[in-house]
């Protein structure tokens, strides 16, 4: 695995970094306090290339590897985890699927645009529903297999979007570390704030090797459902202390919403339970230690 992004790797994250700063970072407390991302946001993603990064060019995306898509996603996840959840969901759960499980009709299908309304949660009741063949994905009764790849490459975006979060926090808590003063001198001075700083650095760079490890493995064509679980596991969970600590650099300014390491917080703590807790990662990376199921 070569650690060195490439000249074209460098100028999506380059491009991902500027698409956040004019389009998300401006708005996202306001999308956090309404409970609701611009739809407008979707068709912007769509110009920049973000919604097709990874499909293949005859299918109308840009053929990109997944480093890149990873990379895309962490900037996303610093700016706004909402909108890093409709990249990962309309092009890592579905478009994707449907790339790779589609018959040619249904890939023809696919659109490059798809209207959401913030990270929006509902139930869905299927009552009595028959699906045509020509919607199926891939042979029948394999939809349960399908599924399991799907939500392994899931596991990537999410830990992908906390290791934003993470790089969020330290970025944000450095700053307030230097310029806050207290007793005559910044608290970045202060050995226990430097702490939390160097702990949130460690998790931050620890969980982005081990994204990227993921990226990698699934550019290769290699295994990559239990080095997911490791990601996501500990991603989500770095992103929770590097939030925690990044609140703690803030005080009580860290719980208003003048600063974004509240949201933060927030966002990290709903990534240790969506796309399988937590727990089940430990025991997902168990299994494929030991070979017994412990489920």
């Amino acid at each position: 695995m070569d650690l060195e992004l490439s000249a074209e790797q460098e100028a999506v994250r380059q491009l991902a970094a500027e698409f956040v700063a004019r389009e998300v970072t401006p708005h996202a407390a306001t999308w956090d306090r309404h409970e609701a991302v611009d739809p407008g946001i979707v068709g912007k993603l769509g110009e920049v290339g973000f919604l097709g990064l990874t499909v293949a060019e005859e299918h109308g995306g840009s053929g990109g590897d997944h480093l890149s898509y990873c990379l895309v996603l962490e900037e996303l996840g610093r700016g706004d985890s909402a909108v890093r959840g409709m990249v990962s969901v309309s092009l890592g759960l579905v478009a994707k699927s449907i790339a790779a499980h589609g018959t040619p009709a249904q890939r023809r299908e696919i659109h490059g645009k798809l209207g959401l309304r913030g990270q929006a949660t509902a139930e869905l009741v299927l009552d009595g529903v028959r699906v045509p063949d020509s919607a199926r994905l891939g042979e029948t009764g394999g939809g349960f297999r399908l599924a399991l790849a799907t939500l392994a490459k899931g596991r990537m975006s999410v830990a992908a979007g906390c290791v934003g979060i993470a790089q969020g926090c330290l970025d944000a808590a450095v700053g307030y570390a230097g310029a806050r003063t207290q007793f005559g001198k910044p608290i970045a001075g202060h050995q226990l704030v430097q702490q939390m700083l160097a702990e949130i650095a460690v998790d931050t760079a620890a969980a982005r090797l081990l994204v990227w490890r993921v990226a990698d493995l699934i550019d290769r064509g290699e295994p990559f459902a239990t080095e997911a679980s490791m990601a996501k596991l500990f991603a989500s969970e770095a992103a929770v202390r590097a939030a925690n600590n990044a609140v703690q650099v803030f005080g009580g300014y860290g719980y208003i919403d003048e600063y974004p390491v509240g949201k933060y917080l927030r966002d990290a703590r709903v990534a240790t339970l969506y796309e399988g807790t937590s727990q089940i990662q430990q025991l997902l990376i168990g299994r494929a230690l030991t070979g017994v199921n412990a489920f």
